[in-house]
């Protein structure tokens, strides 16, 4: 539980850290770039879906029968559902974005891509919310509808309410978590794997002949990868606890921290991944940690001696 929450802490101090550096920048110059706008997008998602984590996971574990059968587990289910599914697409768009911006390829597509992505990417959020309110609101009619059914007895007296959730989670949640997020997982595994044809065919060019243009193209390829790559990574072992859960028989008092720590380990260390991986947001991070450095070295020489 300890790690759980310094693991969430963290990630809430990163995701806010993204969202108030490029929040005063939006105020400052009245735009952003279309890679800051989705930034601070999943920094945004990330940092409302860490805090809602905290209180729901604090909440279920110390009241479970109090907590199961409150209005407040339907409207939980509500937020976390929409911030999840929103934090997905807005990732998702980033591997486009870096796709289209970096790789290198002649189709007539990627050219059009590089011409309007300016235009679509704003649109491509206003998408990703709507989806995000129609995929939520399919979890929690079904839910709530059957819930209603189950409080006012209308199931069999041998079903009990942990039985009824796992049945549900199982036969309908399940299969719906698994076709919502197959389109943003489609899009963004085919942006890392065209992103990664192109380094190579970049790499290839490179043996015939090195020039500084094309060193910074590498450069640039490796960090988009690494970002792509990492997230990737952290979402397949969220993604893989989620099925182990579901097809198992669930996880005792003594495996909720562990499972939590999982769930919530991709939206509070990918944002690390991400301000490194970005020059403007590393450089304000340093600039920001050197302060009290820089505070003690002016203090020092303005003092006496």
């Amino acid at each position: 539980m300890v790690f759980y929450v310094l693991l969430c802490s963290l990630g809430i101090m990163a995701n806010g850290f993204i969202v108030v550096l490029l929040g005063k920048e939006w105020v400052l110059c009245h735009r952003l770039s279309p890679c800051d706008m989705i930034l601070i997008s999943v920094g945004a998602s990330r940092f409302c879906l860490l805090w809602l984590g905290m209180i729901h996971n604090f909440y279920f574990f110390f009241l479970p029968p109090t907590y199961s059968k409150e209005p407040s587990c339907q409207y939980f289910g509500i937020y976390w559902d929409f911030l999840n599914s929103a934090t997905f697409w807005f990732a998702t768009w980033l591997s486009v974005l870096f796709c289209v911006k970096i790789a290198n390829f002649t189709h007539s597509i990627f050219f059009w891509l590089k011409w309007t992505v300016k235009e679509l990417v704003p649109w491509f959020l206003l998408v990703s919310l709507l989806i995000s309110f129609i995929v939520t609101m399919l979890y929690f009619v079904e839910n709530n509808a059957l819930y209603q059914a189950f409080l006012q007895g209308k199931f069999s007296e041998n079903i009990t309410l942990y039985g009824f959730f796992r049945n549900l989670e199982i036969h309908y949640f399940f299969p719906l978590k698994l076709i919502t997020l197959s389109i943003p997982c489609s899009i963004f595994v085919v942006s890392t794997v065209l992103l990664i044809t192109s380094l190579r065919r970049h790499s290839w060019r490179m043996q015939h002949g090195t020039h500084s243009t094309q060193e910074l193209s590498t450069q640039a390829h490796t960090r988009a990868l690494k970002c792509l790559v990492s997230f990737l990574i952290f979402y397949a072992l969220s993604f893989l606890f989620m099925i182990t859960d579901v097809v198992l028989s669930g996880f005792e008092d003594t495996w909720f921290w562990p499972w939590q720590i999982v769930i919530y380990l991709c939206s509070s260390i990918h944002p690390f991944i991400l301000i490194l991986g970005n020059s403007h947001l590393e450089g304000a991070l340093m600039k920001l940690l050197l302060q009290p450095k820089t505070f003690w070295n002016d203090k020092r020489v303005s003092s006496p001696t």
